[in-house]
């Protein structure tokens, strides 16, 4: 039988980055706190908090927590709506750039807190298989066990650099050897997104020079701006490109990103409301 108090405690702590928030939150004392999650520790024989700094959950403290976010949101959808004083959390898996061009609005439909987890769409499945997540944008089509995979569209994306910058890097258009020595923007570590475009180019995989921009509004000011060419999605710089502002350098060689929602099981009647609106929301703003 898990101690459901103790894993409130675990969740306030994740979720607010410290054991003091916690107690607060919870209206109990710091050692208080620290005894539950002793206790818990113990009995689930794993470290369940990383003390940092900064503290964090570790991946067995994560999946236990959303366990909790998944017993408040089923007990909501049972008892039709939920306490004021403890929402349901509803953890979600996204990638900025959908989450800045078009996935925000539908996230007014979640029927408790949202708390966002921004990762690639390449690689969000991986917090859902691990059950940290209830639900995660995805471009992996293959729905893992107890999830369903729903298609949304496809989202565009363009290779982009000023008109100056193209000049000086790419006279005579990106090619092998210009691309190699390009500077080129990257949101993080995971972002294969130029990776994938310049296979599709040359057929070859280029190390590129590049500059880390983890921010997708930022990521294309910075291509505005003329620090490196990068991929963005279209209908961010949709106007830069009517303007002048910005070219292609590729015109018939945009790069499609297939998303997908995908969603677990258990989680799929209470979050209705949330998954209609992602539906509605891709269809107006995605290829198809």
């Amino acid at each position: 039988m898990l101690d459901y108090p103790a894993l409130r405690a675990l969740a306030e702590i994740i979720r607010r980055g410290s054991f003091e928030a916690a107690a607060h939150a919870l209206a109990i004392t710091p050692s208080a706190i620290s005894q539950r999650i002793r206790g818990l520790e113990d009995r689930s024989g794993a470290v369940l908090i990383d003390r940092g700094p900064p503290v964090r959950g570790t991946e067995a403290g994560l999946r236990l927590a959303a366990h909790l976010d998944q017993v408040r949101l089923l007990e909501s959808t049972l008892t039709g709506g939920f306490h004021p004083a403890q929402p349901p959390v509803i953890r979600i898996a996204m990638n900025a750039d959908s989450l800045a061009t078009w996935a925000m609005t539908p996230l007014t439909a979640a029927p408790g807190l949202i708390d966002l987890v921004i990762d690639d769409q390449d690689h969000a499945l991986d917090l859902l298989r691990n059950g940290q997540v209830a639900a995660a944008l995805t471009s992996d089509s293959r729905p893992i066990t107890g999830c369903d995979s729903i298609p949304l569209g496809r989202m565009r994306y363009r290779a982009t650099a000023t008109p100056e910058f193209a000049e000086r890097h790419f006279p005579d258009g990106p090619d092998a050897g210009s691309l190699s020595c390009a500077p080129a923007l990257n949101f993080n570590s995971k972002d294969g997104l130029q990776d994938r475009w310049i296979r599709q180019m040359t057929g070859r995989r280029i190390a590129q020079p590049l500059q880390r921009i983890p921010s997708s509004q930022a990521f294309a000011e910075a291509t505005r701006l003329g620090l490196g060419w990068g991929m963005n999605p279209e209908a961010m710089i949709a106007e830069d490109l009517t303007m002048g502002r910005l070219i292609d350098l590729a015109p018939e060689r945009p790069l499609d990103v297939p998303l997908y929602w995908q969603i677990a099981r258990i989680s799929t009647d209470a979050l209705e409301p949330l998954t209609r609106a992602i539906r509605e929301a891709a269809r107006i703003s995605l290829r198809f």
